[in-house]
């Protein structure tokens, strides 16, 4: 368990979602991106809140960070599920003796 919780720390942030770059018009008139259709860059953070699906646009600046999040949370789940079946082959064990 120790382990574990030192890896957590050693991982922390994490966070469950996606993370994605889209292209967006401005409100400006004469916009040269926009008019020529290559828009703006945005970054989305898509998520679950309430058995709902959520996005919020996010600053570029805090899109890495996010990044790693989401790549740590992922990590987390994964040994979140490693760990549910050791449990359940200890139990066995336990019980065939």
């Amino acid at each position: 368990m120790d382990k574990f919780l030192k890896e957590l720390a050693r991982r922390w942030p994490v966070a469950k979602g996606s993370l994605a770059e889209v292209r967006k018009p401005c409100t400006r008139p004469n916009c040269a991106a926009c008019r020529s259709g290559t828009k703006h860059a945005a970054f989305i953070f898509g998520f679950r809140e309430n058995r709902r699906q959520r996005c919020l646009y996010i600053p570029r600046d805090l899109a890495p960070s996010l990044r790693r999040a989401i790549e740590n949370g992922r990590w987390l789940e994964q040994e979140l599920s490693h760990m549910g079946r050791q449990l359940v082959e200890a139990y066995r064990r336990s019980r065939s003796r």
